[in-house]
This record gives structure tokens, sequence and C-alpha cells, in this order.
């Protein structure tokens, strides 16, 4: 109503100035009449005038929304300061939704878990990084793209057929490969007007030590079984038969020979538990690498003359760089462990006669390398990678033969991990092996 009386009051001033000029020029009844006219129609372009000022602003302020009105009338200029303070409170709230909008997507995109945003028609209109991890999705390139289309798998098809949602449901992913596999626990959450968040986590690894887990218990069981079902037998030979004095010494040697075994197996149980559990170790205890290795000598041809008999030729061992005034920091019992099971294995798996070199020798960046190479039957290039699994045999018959645990090189491989140590192993079927231990720097002196 003000804008209505305004614009009335400024028509009746036109006309009211048009009317008193054309009277002070020549007074008379019929010009009296076309002064209130031509004072009406020059208000009618003024306020044409204004309102075309008023539109072009409006335009302008689209693009620069702090542009200053024109000189307008009062109706408009109020008008015109009004939008603008609205306008600024708009950009002012957009802003802050957009800055809460970059934290929320920054969150997402920093989750280690698969998000995507599916509208009612299953299209992707937001995705994070990882799903291109997960997934092999493009958050510009599969924008818009229905779900389905770019992923096949047979059971995220049907949850979204049947739009049943209520439970997670787990499919491959399609960048797994055979050496690397990639599962993934897929949940779908309903968002409003039909939209879908689509969450993903990689659940792989959690497969794997389940997976691992049962074989350790299956493996464990089994490893026990077997010298428990011997000793079974020969105590029930023994309580039912009477075997002469030959045959019971043989029978109560082959008691011994399992329970050895079975003792052997519960100790290094033991200390692959204790490995894994202690992961703290103090660097501030020096060993002298000569006295280590002087054990290892000692230790190696019992060994060979233990395997192969007083009559067999005797293994040939020989160490490299004995005498060395090295010293390793470290825990002198896990790394004289260590190093007894290389040499071992290496006697274990050599014929009589066959030879084996220990050497230790520091390198040009100030750490230090012990390798024990030999030339005995080698390992085939497929069973290397997994050498170091627990209970992990190349050859069962053999493994049994020497009266391996399984175990000696899972234990290698935690005592080496905790001393900042890397193992390589080089090896040809029927051509022996090298297992070099590589230790940094900062351990050696």
């Amino acid at each position: 109503m003000p804008s209505v009386f305004y614009r009335f009051t400024m028509l009746f001033l036109f006309m009211a100035v048009g009317a008193v000029s054309v009277v002070l020029v020549k007074p008379s009844e019929g010009i009296l009449g076309l002064g209130i006219a031509a004072g009406a129609f020059i208000w009618l372009i003024w306020d044409n005038w204004c309102s075309l000022q008023f539109i072009l602003w409006v335009h302008r302020i689209e693009d620069e929304p702090d542009a200053p009105p024109p000189w307008l009338d009062n109706i408009r200029q109020e008008t015109a300061e009004y939008i603008q303070r609205t306008l600024r409170r708009q950009s002012h709230r957009t802003k802050e939704f957009e800055n809460q909008l970059y934290d929320f997507q920054s969150v997402l995109q920093a989750s280690p878990n698969s998000v995507i945003i599916l509208n009612a028609q299953d299209c992707i209109e937001w995705c994070n990084r990882t799903a291109s991890i997960h997934f092999g999705l493009d958050a510009k390139r599969d924008l818009a793209q229905r779900i389905t289309h770019l992923l096949r798998s047979p059971a995220l098809i049907k949850k979204l057929a049947e739009r049943d949602f209520a439970e997670p449901f787990v499919v491959e992913s399609p960048l797994a490969t055979d050496t690397h596999p990639m599962r993934l626990e897929v949940l779908f959450l309903p968002h409003g007007q039909g939209r879908l968040f689509m969450l993903s986590r990689d659940i792989t690894a959690i497969e794997q030590a389940e997976a691992m887990r049962r074989n350790f218990v299956a493996e464990v069981s089994h490893e026990i079984r077997t010298p428990l079902t011997v000793l079974a037998g020969f105590i029930e030979t023994l309580q039912t038969l009477s075997p002469s004095e030959e045959e019971r010494g043989s029978i109560l040697m082959r008691m011994a020979h399992q329970a050895e075994r079975m003792k052997n197996l519960v100790n290094d149980l033991l200390t692959l538990s204790r490995l894994e559990n202690n992961a703290q170790l103090r660097l501030d205890e020096w060993i002298p690498v000569a006295s280590m290795l002087e054990r290892l000598g000692i230790d190696a041809r019992s060994l060979s003359t233990h395997l192969n008999g007083q009559a067999a030729p005797k293994h040939e061992i020989i160490f490299e760089g004995a005498d060395t005034p090295d010293e390793i920091a470290g825990i002198k019992t896990e790394l004289q462990s260590a190093f007894s099971n290389l040499v071992n294995n290496a006697i274990r798996y050599t014929p009589p006669g066959g030879k084996i070199i220990v050497t230790w020798q520091m390198n040009a960046e100030g750490g230090a390398r012990f390798s024990v190479r030999d030339n005995g039957i080698g390992i085939a290039p497929e069973h290397i990678p997994r050498l170091m699994e627990r209970f992990y045999r190349v050859d069962l018959n053999r493994s049994n033969a020497s009266s391996g645990t399984g175990l000696g090189l899972a234990i290698v491989r935690h005592v080496l991990q905790r001393h900042d140590a890397k193992l390589e192993i080089d090896s040809t079927l029927s051509h022996g092996a090298c297992f070099s231990v590589t230790f940094p720097a900062e351990r050696v002196r």
C-alpha cells in the first residue's frame, strides 16, 4: 500500500508541475489539460526508466552480488537494498552449507570403507576414493551410471532387485586377481526419497586370518595326533604282547623318537607364541658374532653326525668370517635360534658328503650379511614364496624323515622381523639353496 500511495503521489506531483508550467507560460483552459497530460507522460517515462534500471541491476547482481544499485526512487531503492541484504544472507548460508558439505565429503573421502550414494534409479550420485580401490569406479566418469551396469555381481544385482537391505553380503571385487584377492562386505542403507548409501569394507585379511586360524588348529591337531597314534600303538603292543628284548628296545627307541618330535613341536609353538606376543625389543645388548658362529659350528657338526651316523660321510661345513670382531644388537637366544634353523635345514636337506658354507660379512652400507649356502636338493620356485608359512612343507615325507616340525622358518621370519633384518632365498631344484639375512647398519658394530 505505501508503494501504491507513493507512486500516485509522484504521478500527481508530475501532473501538477506540468500544469503549473503551462499556466505560467500561457494560461488557458485547454493548455492546462495539455500540461497535466505532459506531466503524466514525463512521469511515465521516468517510472519506466527506473524500472528498466532496476531490472538491469537485478540481472547484474546474478554475477556481481555486491554491485551497488543505481539511483532510483525511494521504493525501488529500498527494494534493491532489501534484495541485496537477502542475497548476502543467502550467500553466507550457502557458504556455510558448502563448508559443511566439504567437511562431510572430506570425512567420507578419508574413510577406509567405500561409500557410494545411489539415487532412486540406482544411479551413482557420488562416491569416494575408496570406491575406486574396491570396485574400480571413477567419481567423474561413472557419475549418473546405473551401479548394476558397472558391477555385475549376481549377489549385488539380486539385493537391488529384491530391495532386501537388512543384512550385509559378501562379493568378490572386480579388481581381484589370483595373487591379490579382495573380498568385500557390502551393506545398503536406505536414505530418504529412494536414495541408498552403498557401503563396503575389505574383509580379505579377516577371512584370511580366520582361514589361517582354522588351518593352524587343524595342522597342530594333525601334527600332535600322528606321534600320539604311534605312541598309543606301541603302548598297546607292549601291554598285549610279549616282545623280545631286541623288539622291546626297537619299540622304545621309536617311542622316544615320537616323544622327542612332540617335545620339539611344543617348544616351537611356545617360541612362536612368545615372538608374536612380545613386540618390544631392546637394542642395548650387543652380542659377539664370533661366539654365535662358534656355537653354530659345534651344533651343526653334531647334527650331521646324528643324522648320518658315524660310518656315513660327513657334511663339509665351512664357516667364512667366523673370527669376526663384529657385534650385533638384539636378543642372543632368538638370533641363535634363527641362525641354527637355517644351518640345520641346510644339513637336513643336503645329502651326506655335501658342502655347506656359512658366511658372515659386512656390506658397503655399514650393515652385515649372514648367509647359508648348500649344494643339496634345492627348492622349486613355486614353493619359495610360502616357505615361511607355519607347517608349510615342500615334501611331507622328507620333512617327517628329518623330524621337522614345519615351524622353523616361521620362527626365523618372526625373529628377523623383530631385528629389522631381511631374508632372501635363492634356490634351484637339484642345485642347492642360499638363505641370506641382511642386518641394517644400526644393528651392527
